[in-house]
């Protein structure tokens, strides 16, 4: 008897000047991993849905394709493509952003591509928050939205519920990470060497990065996630978690607990943790500067949390997968190739 597997829609935003070539480039990523979760014959991973979802002038968005269609559910994840043309303000409408909104606000992650990037910033969920976006915006994006903090330098800023990414290309990388949550490292990866596109593989090495989960359905303890996610989980206590919740303590722990899987401190290391994955790949701070960034006064406490979720001591970590070590081994690579 064949196990029953799991549907789960990811929807394609298409607006006005989007990059058609990202919007299909995502609908065939998605149908390869697939493909790949399939070949596994377990009812654990999920089949993905697509949906691509036009933005018509003044209107909310609604549905125009659908890879399975059924009956509705919500959207796991909404990617928003880049534009060749750059950003303009006939791109957005008040409808528009008050999709984005609504969609946040049930648990939908968001991801935008350079573009995508300032409409989410347009939409005002990046307040407060950590975003990147193509180098040629920087400039005006830290201008128009000074709330935001932008960190033009990385390639992409995986923040658990928004994620955004600075290439005009970085739709791939951006679909991967989607993949990576929903079906796994291993499949993530199998689908990059079947595309022949480049992927870290930081996930399949040392586990996914932190996933929230986020589509519990419980507004109370999602209200929460967002506002961890927006402080980095630092200086934060159990009591802090309940007030923002607005429950009592003991019924926020045993909610949160339900809701997410971990326990708040739990999940606290973990969201830290995450970050600091992405300034050991990204930058070239200190370990005991990141430790402090990420809410650690105790650089040796750090350490030994990163080792326990990642396997990896921060050090380790940054010569395996840092930016810098990464571009290192390829020129090695490309010398050595060269050789006669």
């Amino acid at each position: 008897m064949a196990l029953q597997r799991t549907v789960v829609e990811l929807g394609i935003l298409i607006y006005s000047g989007a990059q058609m070539a990202a919007v299909h480039g995502l609908t065939d990523l998605f149908g390869v991993a697939n493909r790949m979760g399939a070949e596994h014959q377990t009812g654990q991973l999920p089949v993905l849905r697509l949906s691509h979802w036009r933005a018509d002038a003044g209107e909310s968005p609604s549905r125009v394709f659908d890879s399975l269609p059924g009956p509705d559910q919500p959207l796991a994840a909404l990617l928003i493509p880049p534009s060749i043309a750059g950003f303009s303000e006939g791109q957005v409408s008040a409808a528009l952003l008050g999709w984005l909104r609504q969609l946040h606000r049930a648990g939908t992650v968001l991801g935008g591509v350079c573009v995508g990037s300032i409409l989410l910033a347009e939409s005002g969920l990046l307040n407060g928050r950590s975003a990147t976006t193509h180098w040629t915006s920087a400039k005006s994006f830290s201008a128009h939205y000074p709330g935001v903090r932008l960190e033009a330098d990385k390639p992409i800023v995986d923040d658990g519920d928004l994620i955004t990414t600075a290439g005009l290309m970085a739709w791939s990388e951006l679909g991967l990470r989607v993949v990576d949550r929903l079906l796994g490292p291993s499949i993530a990866a199998s689908t990059a060497r079947f595309l022949v596109i480049e992927h870290s593989d930081s996930a399949s090495q040392c586990g996914s990065n932190f996933a929230p989960i986020l589509s519990h359905g419980d507004g109370a303890i999602l209200k929460v996630q967002h506002w961890l996610q927006a402080s980095g989980a630092v200086d934060v206590s159990l009591a802090a978690m309940a007030q923002e919740a607005g429950l009592e303590e003991r019924t926020f722990l045993r909610r949160f607990r339900s809701a997410t899987g971990l326990k708040p401190t739990e999940y606290c290391q973990h969201l830290r943790v995450g970050k600091a994955r992405q300034m050991l790949e990204f930058t070239n701070n200190t370990i005991d500067r990141i430790a402090w960034n990420v809410g650690y006064q105790d650089p040796s406490a750090f350490r030994a949390i990163f080792k326990k979720v990642t396997g990896l001591a921060p050090s380790d970590y940054r010569n395996r997968f840092g930016v810098t070590s990464a571009n290192a081994r390829k020129q090695a690579a490309i010398v050595q190739n060269a050789a006669p």
